[in-house]
């Protein structure tokens, strides 16, 4: 085996994004530690791809868990060359339907888990002098809708979470990548999604509306999860990766008129803005 072989530590890769990351970072011929709650869930990765792969029980609310995949993948391959946060999942509630124990549940798997896994795995990315960071975001991170409000409040806390981490390890030789996905063909909206029991009827036709459209998705959704893999694993090998990398044509569309509506509202209240600094002397 070449020991300059990357390699990948990923979490989540039971399905969707996940396991399509590890397939395709496998058949590119890297080597790769994938995670999962259940490791039974990770069987179809072995085949054909012999010491190039390790399935690893991991469940990213669990230090313990943590520390020990993140040691275990170490010690077999060497290293961890790039890391890829994407363990995650959806709740559905209006922002008052919301359940105390589901959002404490929710910001455990996928802010303070991906937290646990990169202060996990930097040592060695620091200690080497070289690394490549990939969070998992979502559209979700930079627009928001009804319906999803906390899973927006996990994925803005991604966003801001890595800019910090980027401008903090990059001069280390450490790289940070941001992902934002529209809507892929994965569980999220399907199996994988939580939603508040309670439901208010003064947000059926807000909250309501989305929740049923949403879950409405599952099975339609028009991105690709190994396309979007390809392309993941395209900007991890680029000279130059992006500190963000939109997936998909509805990421794209409702993103780049997002900073539209953003550049009108900050320009139309220009003058109120810099009404509150002191005059200038």
């Amino acid at each position: 085996m070449n020991d300059d072989t990357p390699v990948w530590f990923i979490t989540g890769c039971s399905t969707g994004l996940g396991h399509a990351l590890a397939t395709t970072a496998l058949d590119r011929g890297h080597r790769v530690a994938a995670t999962a709650r259940d490791p039974h869930a990770l069987a179809g990765l072995t085949a054909g791809h012999g010491d190039r792969v390790r399935t690893l029980a991991l469940d990213v609310t669990q230090p313990a868990q943590v520390a020990a995949a993140v040691k275990q993948a170490e010690a077999e391959f060497g290293r961890i060359d790039v890391l890829v946060n994407n363990a995650g999942y959806g709740y559905l509630a209006a922002v008052e339907e919301g359940e105390d124990e589901e959002i404490r549940a929710l910001f455990d798997t996928n802010v303070f888990g991906l937290v646990e896994t990169t202060r996990a795995v930097l040592p060695g990315m620091r200690a080497r002098r070289a690394g490549h960071i990939v969070n998992i975001s979502s559209l979700g991170g930079l627009a928001a809708f009804g319906a999803t409000g906390y899973y927006h409040a996990t994925k803005f806390a991604v966003e801001g979470l890595s800019e910090s981490l980027a401008a903090e390890v990059a001069p280390l030789g450490i790289k940070v990548t941001i992902v934002e996905p529209a809507a892929f063909r994965t569980n999220w909206s399907g199996p994988s999604m939580r939603q508040s029991a309670h439901v208010i009827d003064d947000y059926a036709d807000t909250a309501g509306v989305r929740r049923t459209s949403t879950l409405s998705t599952y099975g339609h959704q028009p991105g690709d999860p190994l396309r979007a893999a390809a392309a993941v694993v395209d900007a991890v090998e680029s000279a130059k990766p992006p500190l963000r990398l939109l997936l998909g044509k509805a990421a794209y569309d409702i993103a780049t008129a997002r900073l539209d509506t953003l550049r009108d509202t900050f320009d139309n209240w220009r003058d109120v803005t810099l009404s509150a600094d002191f005059p200038a002397a």
